[in-house]
């Protein structure tokens, strides 16, 4: 496990850090099942993914809201 991987909490949202409402984290931590999480879902098109270092790309969802964002207009 790399050093930022073990300081990142799965439950928040890895660009603004509140709540990711992630339902897959949330059944491996409690081991209840959930229902599909709204990230299954989602459209991710919008997503500031680009403000993530490389290093934490792929270890924790984001939330709904910052999935939503939409970029800037110039």
């Amino acid at each position: 496990m790399t050093a930022s991987a073990a300081v990142i909490d799965v439950s928040r949202c890895l660009l603004c850090g509140e709540s990711n409402r992630c339902a897959m984290e949330i059944e491996r931590e409690t081991g209840q099942a959930q229902p599909p999480c709204w990230c299954m879902q989602a459209d991710f098109s919008n997503a500031p993914l680009a403000k993530l270092p490389e290093s934490m790309r792929g270890l924790a969802c984001i939330c709904a809201r910052c999935a939503a964002e939409t970029p800037p207009q110039d």
